[in-house]
């Protein structure tokens, strides 16, 4: 039996790896991923982090390997998250100049140079007692105005300390604004602002806050984006880019990439997406399992994201994904 009347013939084009390989829409490269990393206070070796496998808090010197592999697999940058011995109410360390992210920061920066961009996480909830990105009220409350001053300050110990880029993850509103003119008032002209613009609160942030040893009781939800709204991510992305921001980003990825395809649709400037902590985590449990085939699921989440019209990519596999692909 013939079926001459079958004139398109899409799978022509599939037919080898070199075919798909040659027509393919989207490609991942290795400057387009950046590799997030903790570094832990006190701590003698690296340990692990048991919800996250194959992910460790690092001392300074495994930290230092850690940017050097990220380095040699050609990454766009590495991202420091810090894990302080000791925290309060007001986020003391974030602005401690000797505290663990300045340290870190400036550790890192000393060793790498320009070689990559090294970014920092500009929020106190890593710092403060309760675990809340900003300053509390007596009730309780987080309390916008007066963390933005907190950031402020934050802003410019870590612009002293060498980081390239900073990410406002906070969720403040006006805190793009409020870094800013800190920034540029101090002389850190060149210093950019990575914006959370779109950064939702998140289930699948869980895996994270045993990263950071988080204190947090209760939810983010007063500040953080509602999982229901997609309209509300362009006005925060569009008031971001008033206020400055060089580079907007949506968080999570994969559960909204329909947000960041939104998102890309209409900015000018770098789109980034952050593949969390539990999308790392569901990819690992399920790989351990046996249930996916590990490698192919990295792959196709990343080259999703991408799809959906990230630019740049967060990714907690960025330096092993990295040294596979094609520079």
């Amino acid at each position: 039996m013939t079926n001459e009347g079958i004139v398109a013939r899409p799978r022509r084009l599939r037919r080898t790896a070199a075919l798909r390989r040659l027509v393919a829409e989207t490609r991942l490269a290795p400057a387009d991923l950046v590799q997030p990393l903790f570094y832990r206070e006190g701590i003698s070796e690296p340990r692990e982090v048991a919800a996250m496998p194959g992910v460790v808090q690092h001392t300074l010197d495994s930290l230092k390997v850690a940017v050097d592999e990220a380095v040699a697999a050609g990454v766009g940058g590495v991202t420091l998250f810090a894990v302080p011995e000791n925290r309060d109410e007001l986020g003391s360390g974030a602005t401690d100049y000797d505290g663990a992210l300045n340290t870190a920061v400036r550790t890192i920066v000393s060793h790498v140079g320009d070689s990559t961009v090294v970014m920092a996480d500009l929020c106190l909830d890593e710092f403060t007692s309760h675990g809340h990105c900003g300053m509390l009220t007596r009730q309780g409350i987080v309390d916008n105005d007066l963390t933005l001053g907190r950031y402020q300050e934050m802003a410019l110990v870590l612009a002293d300390a060498g980081a390239h880029v900073l990410g406002t993850s906070g969720m403040m509103d006006g805190q793009v604004a409020a870094v800013r003119s800190t920034l540029d008032e101090g002389g850190y002209h060149r210093v950019l602002i990575l914006a959370y613009a779109a950064k939702y609160s998140s289930a699948f942030y869980g895996p994270f806050r045993e990263a950071v040893d988080s204190t947090l009781s209760g939810s983010r939800d007063t500040y953080q984006q509602d999982p229901a709204n997609r309209r509300e991510a362009t006005r925060e992305v569009v008031l971001d880019l008033a206020e400055g921001a060089d580079i907007v980003l949506v968080k999570p990825a994969m559960p909204y990439l329909d947000v960041l395809s939104e998102v890309a649709a209409v900015v000018s400037v770098p789109v980034a997406a952050y593949q969390v902590s539990g999308e790392y985590a569901m990819i690992e449990a399920a790989a351990a399992n046996g249930w996916i085939d590990r490698e192919t699921a990295i792959d196709e989440a990343l080259i999703s994201i991408k799809r959906a019209g990230a630019d740049i990519i967060f990714s907690y596999y960025a330096t092993e994904v990295a040294g596979k692909l094609p520079s």
